[in-house]
């Protein structure tokens, strides 16, 4: 990997750190009670837990479970920025990251879209194995909403450190 690769990635992840270390007591509380939604929310209508409101006509993956769990801890971790202050940056990126989610864990044969567009046959044999790619293209769109959330804080306290020193 080249040498400023590696500097980029080190200063995302500082940038992060920084970012989560400015989360309050309230802003973790709200971190974990989003994140929990986010597993019922993104769980129940795909039926990667048995419910009794939908039923899957095909087996969870493990991609499935990771998916789905990565996706509701970054939109609690991305929720929960907007209690640690900051600007309002990267709300759409934040609802698209959750929808491709549902689309990505969800079963291919039970999705009305997929099924009306592709038929059955086309929902398992062109849509499923692209649920994969539409799960990591879900999880780096939330990631990079939580990066740009983390910058808008350290931002916003920098520029706030800065004006209380002026004074």
């Amino acid at each position: 990997m080249p040498r400023q690769w590696r500097e980029t990635i080190r200063q995302n992840i500082e940038r992060l750190a920084a970012g989560l270390s400015m989360y309050t007591g309230k802003a973790w509380a709200v971190t974990t009670l989003t994140a929990a939604i986010g597993i019922v929310v993104i769980g129940l209508p795909t039926a990667i837990y048995d419910n009794p409101f939908f039923v899957r006509m095909t087996p969870v993956r493990a991609q499935d479970y990771v998916i789905w769990i990565l996706s509701s801890v970054l939109i609690g971790l991305i929720v929960g920025s907007y209690f640690a202050g900051g600007s309002k940056d990267g709300e759409g990126k934040m609802f698209s990251g959750g929808v491709l989610s549902v689309f990505a864990v969800g079963c291919p044969t039970c999705n009305k879209l997929v099924v009306l567009l592709l038929g059955t046959s086309g929902a398992l044999t062109f849509f499923a194995p692209l649920q994969l790619y539409i799960g990591i293209g879900s999880v780096l769109l939330l990631g990079w909403t939580l990066l740009l959330r983390a910058k808008a804080l350290t931002d916003t306290c920098s520029v706030s450190q800065m004006m209380a020193q002026q004074t």
